[in-house]
C-alpha cells in the first residue's frame, strides 16, 4: 500500500493521521474545505491537497483515484446529510481494492449489543436535540453514513473512538467489539494514537467489516483487562 487519501485532513485527527502516514512512507492525498486548507501549511509539497466539501462526489472521485486506502473523518456538520453523503462517495468510488476506514464515536452500535453508561447515553440524548436545534450538527446523520457502511460489502472498518485528549502518544489502542467490555471502562484515547489505529487498521486483516472501540493502551481499564475474552484484541504497533 503506498498512496492513501485522508478525508478530513486538515482537522486534529486528519493531522495526525497525516503525521502518521508520512513517517511510514505513504504518499498522502487529502480532502478539506477551501478556507481550511492554510492549516495544512506545514505540510508543505508532502501532502497533495483537494479542496472541496467531503460529500462533494466530483472532488472526492477525483482525490480518491489511484489510492490504497482512504481514512474518513466522518462529522455529521449541520443538517443536510454531510456525514452519510460523505461515507456514500467513499463507498461508491474508491478504488474496487482500496481498504476505507472510517471514524466515529462509541454511540455507533453495530449490532445493537453495546452497552452504555447511563451518563454517556444522558449525554448523546442532549447533544443530540440541542446541536439540531442549532443545526449544527445531526447524530442522526452520522447514524445512517454507519448503517451504510455496515450494509456494504467492500473491505471498511468503522473505528469508534472514546473520549479523546491530548499530550504524547502511548502506542496502539486496545480494542473491543462492544462498547461496555471492561477494557474500555477508562473511557480515554490520545488523539495522536487514534489516529495510529487508523493508519494500523490499512494493514491489519483481521479488521475488516469490524467496528472496533478503542481505549488507550496506558489507562487503568486497558492495563487490568487487555488480554481478557475471546472478543478483544490487543494488536502491536
Amino acid at each position: 500500500m503506498k498512496r492513501i487519501c485522508i478525508i478530513g485532513i486538515s482537522g486534529k485527527l486528519g493531522q495526525y493521521m497525516a503525521e502518521h502516514a508520512l513517517a511510514r512512507g505513504y504518499e498522502v492525498v487529502g480532502v478539506c474545505r477551501p478556507e481550511s486548507v492554510a492549516k495544512l501549511a506545514r505540510f508543505g509539497e508532502r501532502i497533495t491537497i483537494f479542496p472541496g466539501r467531503s460529500d462533494d462526489r466530483v472532488v472526492i472521485d477525483a482525490a480518491l483515484q489511484g489510492c490504497d486506502g482512504v481514512l474518513t473523518v466522518l462529522v455529521p456538520w449541520g443538517v443536510t446529510g454531510y456525514a452519510t453523503g460523505t461515507a456514500q462517495a467513499v463507498l461508491d468510488l474508491a478504488p474496487p481494492r482500496a481498504r476505507l476506514i472510517f471514524s466515529g464515536g462509541w454511540h455507533l452500535s453495530r449490532d445493537g449489543r453495546d452497552r452504555y453508561s447511563l451518563k454517556l447515553r444522558a449525554f448523546v440524548a442532549v447533544f443530540r436535540r440541542l446541536a439540531r436545534w442549532l443545526r449544527v450538527a445531526d447524530l442522526g446523520d452520522q447514524e445512517e453514513a454507519a448503517r451504510r457502511i455496515f450494509a456494504s460489502e467492500r473491505a471498511w472498518t468503522l473505528v469508534r473512538g472514546s473520549d479523546l485528549e491530548e499530550g504524547p502518544g502511548v502506542g496502539l489502542p486496545v480494542w473491543a467489539r462492544h462498547v461496555g467490555d471492561p477494557v474500555l471502562a477508562s473511557n480515554r484515547t490520545r488523539r495522536s494514537d487514534f489516529a495510529l489505529f487508523m493508519l494500523h487498521a490499512l494493514s491489519d486483516p483481521t479488521l475488516i467489516r469490524e467496528a472496533p472501540a478503542i481505549v488507550g493502551r496506558d489507562t487503568a481499564s486497558a492495563r487490568a483487562h487487555a488480554g481478557d475474552g475471546a472478543q478483544r484484541a490487543q494488536p502491536q504497533a
